[in-house]
């Protein structure tokens, strides 16, 4: 007797198209018709699909990740808020344009927070103004050099995933309809069948160049990542731990790259310190279903050569304040 497979359930399709289309999406005039294609679903059932995940908040966008410091500026800060003022410091952060992450973790310094703009001017005012707003003192955190920045995720159940291989890093700067593309990217593409002829249109250039651009920018490195942008907390994956390691600078790069290689591990960077006040230098993510599972990363980082010998904290995000696409380009904003 022939036996017909049965078709896929509506939320394995789902599942794939998060799971698959993170990274690697199709830089072409019809992207959303190529995915659908591949899960062998509609054109049409792909942006319903998307459009309801956005509204469910497990999708922030459809566009890219691009990689810190190539096309703009960014830069990590952190300040310490009284438990009792949280909510009104985090209001007063999330109002300034530029700042697209924003998370409440377990520490002194409690409020952490990804300033992005144009150029380092840019952010330098808006680190000046929180400070002076706020009152409290605000810790700047430049980026030294990157391990992984990739953050992609393995939704089927695997507890611990190894990054990929790093992207190339640009040896120039973006133009500025390059800016412009890359703006729009980092916002997310308008969820219909054509959307780089509504960005080429909005831009002024026609629909084959911003495809050209979109694939130039990717091939380049200044995008780390294309395809559907993830809300991690919404999708389950809710133990997100911020590990920071006091390295003396030059020996970071001892320890960096195999931290990065480490599965489990989803961002590696070295950062500047602050005498004083923050003075560790090497960072990494864990992202976890559970604490239990962030924490079976975290000994097996320790377990590296010489690793587990320094000095480090676990930092345990409770609440996410704010996931958005960085600022790029003066005159437009990153937010969804």
């Amino acid at each position: 007797m022939k036996i017909t497979p049965m078709a896929p359930t509506s939320c394995e399709i789902d599942t794939r198209l998060l799971n698959e289309f993170q990274r690697d999406a199709p830089v072409v005039s019809n992207p959303f018709a190529e995915i659908g294609a591949r899960l062998g679903i509609t054109e049409d059932d792909v942006l319903t699909r998307l459009g309801a995940l956005r509204e469910r908040g497990a999708v922030t966008r459809f566009g890219a990740t691009c990689r810190p410091n190539t096309a703009g500026a960014s830069t990590l800060a952190a300040l310490a808020a009284p438990d009792w003022d949280v909510e009104r410091v985090a209001e007063m952060i999330n109002a300034y344009p530029g700042v697209n992450h924003s998370y409440l973790r377990e520490h002194e310094w409690n409020l952490w927070f990804v300033v992005t703009g144009p150029d380092r001017a840019h952010v330098n005012k808006v680190l000046a103004e929180i400070g002076e707003e706020t009152g409290l003192r605000v810790l700047d955190l430049r980026l030294v050099q990157a391990f992984n920045i990739d953050l992609g995720f393995d939704l089927s159940g695997a507890k611990a995933v190894a990054p990929r291989a790093p992207r190339p890093v640009p040896s120039r700067s973006p133009d500025p309809n390059e800016r412009r593309v890359l703006q729009t990217l980092s916002t997310g593409l308008p969820l219909v069948p054509r959307p780089f002829a509504e960005v080429a249109s909005a831009i002024g250039i026609a629909e084959a160049e911003a495809l050209e651009i979109t694939r130039r920018m990717v091939a380049e490195g200044f995008v780390t990542r294309f395809g559907v942008i993830v809300r991690h907390r919404a999708l389950g994956w809710r133990a997100n731990a911020m590990v920071v390691w006091e390295i003396p600078p030059e020996e970071v790069s001892q320890f960096g790259p195999e931290l990065a290689r480490l599965p489990g591990v989803t961002l590696c960077y070295q950062r500047q310190s602050v005498p004083g006040a923050w003075p560790y230098t090497l960072f990494n993510m864990i992202h976890g279903r559970s604490r239990e599972d962030a924490m079976e990363v975290l000994d097996a980082a320790r377990a590296l050569p010489g690793l587990g010998a320094y000095r480090h904290e676990v930092l345990f995000s409770s609440r996410c304040f704010r996931q958005t696409g960085a600022l790029i380009h003066a005159g437009q904003g990153g937010a969804v």
